[in-house]
């Protein structure tokens, strides 16, 4: 079908159009048959995928059944492997949804496609901005943990799913070109241009934002270390698993902003020239990237947190007895908690400076939710 700017066509809504018509209008081809190399590429994606939801739902599991990680930070931490899990479904769906079988998709099959990739990137954003303000609120106010209690925890993070499911179903629901067909995109040719520019400086924009949220926080507890030296031992410690703590996640942001950067650059670049951008050209290349990195987390996770890893051993191993495998971990002497089978530190042997002589219960409510306070 033939469409003119003369005929007046570009700007009707004609909903009638298939998805083939889309592809066509922006000259982005659709295989007609399999090649080699697809089945080369699907399989070794889909593998990709599969490492993917495997290593994100260890972590998952690593952390509900670890009661040493029941704080905020690591709820939000299990979200975000919860969103890179989602993600590895999300391209697993991708993928058994291209090539040839494009043009046999219905456009709501079409927008459910793309929109499961645009839930994934958007709450894991959401995600790593909530972890932003956490830890920008417990490092101020000298605390290991946040005390934010678990019920609002969980609304929390039922809202990053809610406003990531919304930004999900903009495109299929209003913004999209099928009443706008001189607006369709190249790289999505169901979807605006308008859209991919709004979408792209958005997550650039909450990049920049966590970048700066992060810095600050590391310049303050940077300057924050330099004193806790010359005073208890504990509190030094406290100090150190922050640090640890905080570069970790830092860690995962780095990650996060370089896989996923080349792809909102490309959608950006796309949305302002259109085919002049030749997006299309790398645009596989780019998706690529943006999976991998649902697979760094976990990496990052064991070689940074040694209490991780030795859960990751345990879930592995399967036994407790540590005659396979390694045992479960011990936590540090400075988060251990107060149960018959751990050590506990006495009372008088606490400076007065970071938590006053008080009854041995109140000690192991503080091992129990450790408190970082550097005395002034």
């Amino acid at each position: 079908m033939q469409v003119t700017e003369n005929s007046g066509a570009w700007n009707a809504c004609d909903y009638s159009h298939d998805v083939a018509f889309f592809y066509k209008l922006v000259d982005k081809r659709i295989s007609k048959s399999w090649t080699q190399r697809d089945h080369l590429v699907i399989g070794l994606g889909l593998s990709v995928c599969l490492v993917v939801v495997l290593s994100n739902l260890m972590v998952m599991v690593a952390i509900f059944i670890n009661r040493r990680f029941h704080f905020p930070i690591y709820y939000l931490l299990a979200n975000m492997a919860a969103a890179d899990l989602f993600a590895g479904v999300a391209y697993a769906n991708l993928m058994l949804n291209t090539g040839p079988w494009t043009a046999l998709l219905s456009k709501e099959k079409w927008f459910l496609r793309s929109a499961l990739v645009d839930i994934s990137l958007t709450a894991s954003v959401a995600n790593l901005l909530a972890v932003a303000v956490e830890r920008h609120q417990t490092v101020v106010a000298m605390q290991l943990h946040s005390r934010m209690s678990k019920r609002r925890v969980v609304l929390l993070i039922v809202c990053i799913w809610a406003a990531a499911g919304a930004m999900g179903l903009v495109p299929s629901m209003l913004w999209n070109c099928e009443c706008d067909l001189a607006s369709c995109s190249t790289i999505a040719p169901l979807y605006s241009r308008r859209f991919l520019v709004f979408w792209a400086a958005f997550n650039l924009l909450a990049f920049g934002v966590m970048a700066a949220v992060y810095g600050r926080i590391l310049v303050y507890v940077r300057r924050q270390s330099r004193g806790v030296s010359r005073h208890t031992s504990d509190a030094a410690q406290g100090q150190r698993m922050v640090v640890n703590l905080m570069k970790t996640i830092a860690m995962v942001l780095v990650a996060f902003v370089i896989c996923w950067t080349p792809g909102l650059l490309t959608l950006l670049l796309e949305g302002l020239l259109g085919k002049d951008s030749h997006a299309h050209a790398y645009e596989k290349y780019c998706l690529v990237i943006a999976e991998c990195n649902s697979l760094v987390n976990p990496i990052i996770y064991s070689l940074r947190d040694e209490e991780m890893r030795g859960t990751f051993k345990w879930i592995l191993c399967g036994r407790r007895d540590g005659r396979a495998c390694t045992a479960m971990p011990v936590a540090p002497p400075a988060v251990q908690y107060c149960a018959p089978q751990l050590e506990v530190v006495s009372v008088e042997k606490l400076d007065d400076r970071v938590l006053e002589p008080s009854k041995a219960e109140d000690h192991c409510q503080l091992l129990e939710k450790p408190e970082l306070q550097i005395p002034q």
